[in-house]
Formats: structure tokens, C-alpha cells, sequence
């Protein structure tokens, strides 16, 4: 599989869009439900309402760890704020999702710190949102080795 990186750096913002033909309702049901969420990123489980704490499996990193996210903002089915907890690096974290024309767009914003690896976030997360992708149009799902290091320079580019 090519793949193609699609992110943009704004600022302190990683930006990724994906479009799907889709009802705005069930494309958040795709990043909020925990039986769609395991699909592409992970279950996760806990009391989910602004500034509540979630626990999230991340299925497809080494060790399928249990991580703690905040969410900072649940407006359905437009956005959805979180923050990670107790990971090496404090990740803040946007899905917007808007509806046009029988298409759904989600932009994906990860709100880049100076200890972010821009070439190591860029295309994990292209990874995910295109297992996102997959896991709802059924196609086949993506190789990692595609994405990383693949990836990297473009990312890094967009920084410097």
C-alpha cells in the first residue's frame, strides 16, 4: 500500500483531515463509541463526560497499554476534546467533525509541545486515522512500516 502523508503544522497544531461519505452522526459514533473505537484505536472504558477521566487501550502500540484520558470537551457530534494523563508526554487533543453536502470531514488536531517528535506523532497518527478509514469501508487495514519511518522527513520538514 502508498501511502501519502496528508498532515499540516499550523502554528503549534498538527492538522489531519479525513473525508468520509458518511452521516455526521455515525462518523462520531466511529470516535466516541467504545465497540467502533476498538475497530481503529482502542475500547476504552469509564464515566465519559467533560472532566471525567477514561481509561483507553491502545491496541496497535507494543503491550496494548491501558492509558488515562481527560475529556476536556464533549459537544456531539461536533467535538471532542482530550488531554492524555500519565504518559511521558502530555498530548491535548482535538476531533471536529463537520457535515456538508452527504460528507462528513473529522479534523484530527494534535496540539504539538516543544518535546513532541513531530516526525514520530505525524505518522502515527496518518496510521490511525487511516485505520479509522478502514475499519469503516472495510478495506484492508494499513502496515505500520508504511508510515514509520516513511514518513518522518516530510513531517520533520514541516517544523523547520
Amino acid at each position: 500500500m502508498t501511502t501519502t502523508p496528508t498532515g499540516q503544522v499550523d502554528g503549534d497544531k498538527l492538522i489531519l483531515t479525513r473525508i468520509f461519505r458518511a452521516d455526521i452522526d455515525d462518523v462520531w459514533a466511529s470516535v466516541t463509541d467504545p465497540e467502533r473505537t476498538a475497530r481503529w484505536y482502542g475500547a476504552w472504558k469509564g464515566d465519559a463526560a467533560p472532566g471525567r477521566t477514561i481509561q483507553v487501550q491502545m491496541v496497535y502500540e507494543e503491550g496494548a497499554p491501558w492509558t488515562q484520558m481527560r475529556i476536556d470537551a464533549c459537544e456531539p457530534p461536533s467535538r471532542l476534546s482530550l488531554s492524555s494523563i500519565g504518559m511521558p508526554e502530555e498530548w491535548r487533543l482535538d476531533l471536529l467533525l463537520s457535515h456538508a453536502d452527504g460528507r462528513t470531514e473529522l479534523r484530527f488536531v494534535h496540539h504539538l509541545t516543544p518535546s513532541d517528535g513531530v516526525g514520530e506523532v505525524g505518522p502515527g497518527w496518518e496510521y490511525y486515522l487511516d485505520l479509522l478509514v478502514t475499519s469503516r469501508d472495510g478495506g484492508a487495514q494499513p502496515d505500520f512500516g508504511d508510515y514509520y519511518p516513511a514518513m518522518k522527513a516530510y513531517y520533520e520538514g514541516l517544523t523547520t
